[in-house]
């Protein structure tokens, strides 16, 4: 189901509530608004804008425009464009040498293959613009809070896709904790040789390979650091689906 299409709250002060109860009086999906003359809470005068606003969201889905909605949607409800983009997706996760420190390592992952930028070597900001272009829509984990601030402030760079930041979603469906709390709860598993390394781990990893150059160092960040956006595709589609469940319930 694409969930986008059974969404209000890209107009004007419609908010969830709002929301509901347009879904309340039957009216599920754009078109069904577009086809219904009333709407109980809708002024005629909003209604005619609001025919207009969805007509547009209609077009610019049609083109596949995932930046129009990046700006229309609140960033919570982000996470509804999921379906619709999902195999256009780039799951994303940086490890830096402190915590908001300069970054060592981008993973990326685009549900199938994943490629990886380290600092010395491909850490580049044109090679990271040209990637992101590649993508719709892009999924974290806590990223809105430091995996994209701090890429902005390492390179300058404004990420305008849609982003889902798996963190605020996960706790919306009762997820508690960080990403391998979560893993646990949710049997979500990690290769054994870097189950029990956590983000700290990640800044001595790549101290110890800076000052000892041993190649292990550098190779065992690297994989825990594929793991952290491998392991953003099943939780995405997880809390894609519980979140969807909670708030349209039987109605969709």
């Amino acid at each position: 189901m694409q969930m986008i299409r059974n969404s209000f709250v890209l107009l004007d002060k419609v908010g969830l509530k709002k929301e509901q109860s347009i879904w309340n009086q039957g009216v599920l999906e754009w078109n069904d608004f577009l086809s219904t003359n009333n709407i109980k809470g809708i002024s005629k005068n909003n209604k005619e804008k609001f025919n207009d606003k969805i007509i547009q969201a209609k077009k610019e889905l049609f083109k596949e425009n995932s930046e129009y909605f990046a700006n229309e949607i609140p960033f919570s409800e982000q996470w509804r464009l999921y379906n619709e983009f999902k195999d256009q997706a780039l799951f994303l996760d940086i490890e830096t040498n402190g915590y908001y420190g300069s970054i060592t390592v981008i993973g990326l992952f685009d549900g199938f293959e994943t490629k990886t930028m380290i600092r010395g070597y491909n850490l580049d900001k044109n090679l990271l613009e040209n990637e992101l272009k590649k993508y719709k829509l892009l999924i974290t984990f806590n990223g809105a809070s430091f995996d994209v601030p701090v890429i902005k402030r390492f390179f300058g760079i404004n990420i305008t896709i849609p982003h889902i930041d798996l963190r605020f979603l996960c706790q919306r469906i009762g997820l508690k904790g960080g990403l391998k709390q979560i893993e646990k709860d949710l049997d979500i598993k990690r290769c054994k040789e870097v189950q029990e390394i956590s983000g700290a781990d990640s800044v001595y990893l790549w101290n110890n390979w800076q000052s000892l150059r041993r190649r292990e160092y550098l190779d065992l960040l690297i994989k825990y650091n594929e793991e952290d956006v491998i392991n953003l595709k099943p939780l995405a589609e997880f809390a894609v689906k519980e979140m969807k469940n909670q708030i349209f319930k039987t109605k969709l």
